[in-house]
């Protein structure tokens, strides 16, 4: 445990050797995360989300401007609450993971099926090529990745209607 009671939240990365001290935005915006054993806060940062992305506030990772890790959070447990908001809103900001709540409409054409589905995000419509595109996290929760590479998440496919679950009966 560190001084102030919380665990070590960084694991080796490129950029530093103890652990994420404080997450904060400065004043144009950017991520500015300041890490032990280094005297300058690295400006600018991204955070990512890495896998299994059946734990989503686990496991992220830390790059400099120029894309290199510079450390790997292994939870968001381990930030004080005000690095964790911030955190929080840059995740839900950054990456589009609309949640699934209902499928509107099917359609296989050419070996793609297009789904229409209502999210959290509003109506969209994506398109999958195979059982590749979908991880099933469990068995009623699954990640649909589209052709352009954006991930949808279906968190029960128990709550589907009958048409929908055996239209996707073949990717569970």
């Amino acid at each position: 445990m560190s001084n102030d009671g919380r665990k070590s939240a960084l694991k080796g990365g490129n950029g530093g050797d103890g652990g994420v001290l404080a997450i904060e935005r400065n004043d144009a915006g950017q991520l500015v995360v300041k890490l032990a054993g280094r005297d300058e806060p690295l400006v600018d940062a991204k955070v990512l989300r890495c896998f299994p992305w059946s734990v989503p506030e686990s496991f992220l990772s830390i790059h400099d401007p120029d894309g290199k890790e510079a450390a790997m959070l292994e939870s968001l447990d381990c930030l004080d609450r005000e690095s964790r908001t911030v955190v929080e809103q840059e995740l839900s900001e950054k990456v589009f993971n609309p949640k699934i709540k209902r499928i509107v409409d099917f359609k296989d054409e050419f070996s793609i099926t297009s789904i229409t589905a209502e999210t959290d995000r509003g109506e969209v419509t994506f398109q999958i090529r195979s059982r590749d595109d979908v991880r099933v996290l469990s068995s009623t929760r699954a990640l649909f990745r589209d052709v352009d590479g954006n991930t949808y998440e279906l968190p029960d496919l128990t709550a589907l209607d009958s048409a929908a679950k055996r239209h996707l009966d073949r990717y569970f």
